[in-house]
């Protein structure tokens, strides 16, 4: 509020700010470390100025709702969950438990615990016409592609989620994706190689059946090797929510305009399309392989340094720190490569590229830590998954950030519709020319 013609923002914390152009002052109350940006609005040149917007590419410094899900403290490399460290819930818990936490903000006792697996047990299966909609897409379809697409169309087949404010509806919607997820992602990758479907396996966990989904071929019953099914339990966990990144902040917008749960997640596995954002591990395979051996490691951060190489699954937006999923997962490389019968010159490489890049003061004096792509892909190759296909790996576990995101969107008592503003730069009052005259 203005000072002295106005209402003074009360409080123990407040930002002042004087307008040079009027001379005038402002106090805005700072809560929770922040100001809002319609406050802004109130400073004006005059009566008829539309009041002073803030401009921020990428939304790097701006926090577009309150959330209880995920928190992430990047400079001490933190991760929690509903503030459970991800290295507990990795060591001790499962990632559909891990889902009913984010979705229900707290961990479910036991008789919750086996109602929900239960429940997404036995959702598992798509409608037959899911097959004959896989069947339309091209032989060399991308996988991501075709879940994209399955996905939203998923909403035709349950129209009755279109009644988000109905409490049943949400719970099964939410049931429904984490179920089939794996499904459509199963479906997707099979087709690619043109082989027949699998169905779901209502007897195995939640990775073994999607395992099974995967590559089963002529035997009776899929067997998961259990190292297999862990590994991927705790990647799924890893990959479970990462706050408001791309892909939730996609959820949250589309979510905002009160369209069906089915929609708003197809518009997050839209976001996690992109190469920025799900893409990231397939970077680091294609570096490990251009190295292609430990000799020429040193020449490779060299290239770094001057500028004509890039040095990919380091860094991270948020975190200046190790990633803490990086660590955890590293763990289960060699579990992996052992259960495949599998060398991995490439995990030759990403060991004496990270050890010597850790030692070096060039990339921590840049906070370039390894992030959780770093290992996550030679995971998925000891797997023998296309690498088109791995950032369907990460949309099947992501899936259960998205619906916590849109849940708590919608009980969110300052929730509107997303609408940013835009600071024009183009003409204005241009005639119209007739296109004999252009």
């Amino acid at each position: 509020m203005e000072n002295g013609g106005g209402t003074t923002a009360t409080g123990a914390e407040n930002l002042s700010i004087k307008d040079n152009r009027t001379g005038r002052g402002y106090d805005f109350e700072i809560e929770d470390g922040t100001v809002r940006a319609m406050d802004f609005r109130e400073i004006k040149v005059d009566e008829d100025d539309f009041g002073l917007m803030t401009y921020d590419p990428g939304y790097s410094n701006t926090a577009s709702c309150r959330s209880a899900i995920t928190y992430i403290d990047g400079e001490k490399g933190i991760l929690q969950h509903r503030g459970i460290p991800i290295e507990q819930l990795c060591e001790h818990s499962t990632y559909l438990e891990v889902a009913y936490l984010l979705i229900y903000g707290h961990l479910p006792s036991e008789d919750e615990y086996n109602k929900w697996v239960y429940e997404v047990t036995h959702h598992t299966y798509v409608h037959e016409s899911i097959k004959n909609f896989m069947d339309g897409f091209r032989h060399d379809a991308n996988p991501m592609g075709m879940l994209l697409a399955s996905v939203g169309a998923l909403s035709t087949f349950y129209p009755e989620a279109a009644n988000i404010d109905d409490e049943y509806q949400r719970h099964v919607s939410a049931v429904r994706l984490i179920a089939k997820m794996p499904t459509l992602a199963a479906f997707s990758y099979r087709h690619s190689l043109g082989l027949p479907y699998v169905y779901p396996d209502n007897d195995l966990s939640y990775t073994g059946n999607f395992l099974s989904m995967l590559f089963k071929m002529a035997e009776p019953r899929y067997e998961p090797d259990p190292r297999l099914e862990r590994a991927l339990d705790v990647l799924f966990i890893l990959h479970a929510d990462h706050e408001q990144n791309c892909s939730a902040a996609a959820v949250r917008v589309v979510g905002s305009s009160r369209v069906d749960p089915f929609s708003a997640i197809a518009a997050g596995v839209a976001g996690l399309y992109g190469p920025l954002h799900g893409g990231a591990n397939v970077a680091v395979l294609r570096m490990l392989q251009r190295i292609g051996s430990t000799d020429n490691i040193v020449d490779f951060l060299e290239g770094v340094k001057q500028g004509n190489e890039r040095l990919m699954g380091f860094g991270h937006r948020v975190y200046k720190n190790y990633d803490p999923r990086a660590r955890i997962i590293r763990k289960h490389v060699d579990e992996v490569l052992e259960a495949t019968n599998k060398e991995s010159p490439l995990l030759d490489i990403a060991v004496e590229l990270e050890k010597r890049a850790l030692d070096d003061d060039y990339f921590t004096s840049r906070k370039l830590y390894p992030n959780v792509d770093y290992y996550s892909g030679l995971i998925y190759e000891a797997l023998n998954i296309p690498t088109d296909a791995f950032t369907v790996m990460f949309a099947i576990p992501r899936t259960s950030g998205w619906m916590a995101q849109w849940v708590e969107m919608l009980h969110d008592p300052e929730l509107k519709i997303a609408r940013p503003r835009q600071i024009y730069t183009g003409p204005r009052d241009v005639d119209y020319v007739p296109m004999s005259e252009r």
